[in-house]
């Protein structure tokens, strides 16, 4: 049975974890430097916040309306309601500051960059390589790598970072590389118009695929671990069988939520777990009369066998479609290997 992870390896441990869009480009912004706008004669007699959105469009429309009723945001120096209407012709000022990542010290990591333009990086981020600094992890992540390949990231939240992988999960994922693309693929995360899909390999010879509906919250006693709750957030998982072994399953699995290490959850609530997951994977299980190499295999496998193999999603100013995929790592395709191996032993 894997080795269980220790709680600061936990810190940063997420499968996917959505930011609303209040939490998006502007997560940790706070007053400070200002910005200055005319609203144009066109925009008279429409709400402040809907023209502020307009004219601050790398700011989530939520934030913005945050900020008017702070009174970070004003119309000709006054206060106004977000719902107020404006003339035409005045000046907006605007305190707003984003949180740096100077916590964060650049790092020459080496990344596998799958795509890249001016405002987003596709990675393929390998099995191992915790996403944030944290607790037990202030060195050594992606972040830090990141900051030593574009210094700027360092100004965006999360330096750049909308949603993340797992430590020991590995795969592609993107990273905005301005506020207004972070702004937009949060919105799109959060809208559910990005496509995600895994390989898992599974305990167990499935026999179809189907969908995982089941709500997902902390459990209720172990603070490292989700669970299946009925007071939980959704959760969707849709799972089709890519290959069929004598006592495993390599699954193609599309999220359409993104909760904290959903696919481990959804498949042990399902009594078929990852192989290898430290958390929701439970007692060893080898196929009868397994070879020595699959059962040296399975006992050394020390990670979720989980992989972002696609990503696809509408670049964040051009529109168009972007998608990436990575192969699965050695580590999971010599496990497979072993597992057709086995397969093929047991049909002749």
């Amino acid at each position: 049975m894997p080795t269980p992870p220790s709680r600061a390896a936990l810190d940063d441990d997420f499968e996917i974890d959505l930011a609303s869009p209040d939490d998006a480009a502007a997560t940790a912004a706070m007053a400070g430097a200002p910005r200055e706008a005319q609203v144009p004669d066109r925009a008279a007699g429409r709400r402040f916040d809907a023209v502020l959105a307009e004219l601050f469009p790398e700011f989530s429309r939520s934030r913005l309306a945050e900020w008017i009723k702070s009174g970070d945001a004003t119309l000709n120096g006054k206060t106004l309601r977000p719902r107020d209407p404006v003339r035409g012709g005045e000046t907006v000022h605007l305190r707003a500051v984003l949180e740096t990542q100077t916590h964060s010290e650049p790092e020459d990591i080496a990344l596998e960059i799958v795509h890249e333009d001016a405002d987003v990086f596709v990675l393929n981020k390998p099995a191992g390589l915790v996403v944030h600094p944290g607790a037990g992890n202030p060195t050594g992540t992606l972040v830090n790598a990141l900051l030593h390949r574009d210094p700027s990231l360092a100004t965006l939240p999360r330096a750049g970072i909308v949603h993340r992988l797992d430590k020991d999960t590995s795969g592609v994922m993107v990273v905005a590389r301005t506020l207004q693309a972070h702004t937009a693929l949060v919105a799109q995360l959060a809208a559910r118009e990005v496509h995600r899909q895994y390989l898992a390999v599974v305990t167990g010879a499935l026999v179809s695929g189907g969908t995982a509906n089941a709500p997902i919250d902390r459990h209720p006693r172990d603070r490292l671990r989700m669970a299946v709750r009925e007071d939980g957030r959704d959760a969707t998982t849709h799972y089709r069988l890519r290959e069929r072994f004598r006592a495993h399953t390599l699954l193609e699995c599309r999220l359409e939520t993104g909760r904290t290490h959903q696919i481990r959850v959804h498949m042990a609530h399902l009594k078929h777990p990852i192989v290898g997951d430290p958390l929701y994977g439970g007692p060893l299980k080898l196929p009868k009369g397994a070879s020595d190499a699959l059962i040296a295999r399975l006992r050394g496998f020390k990670r979720q066998a989980l992989h972002a193999e696609t990503l696809e999603f509408a670049h964040p100013t051009g529109g168009h479609p972007i998608r990436c995929s990575a192969p699965m790592p050695e580590d999971m395709q010599a496990l497979v290997r072993d597992l057709r191996d086995d397969l093929r032993m047991h049909e002749l």
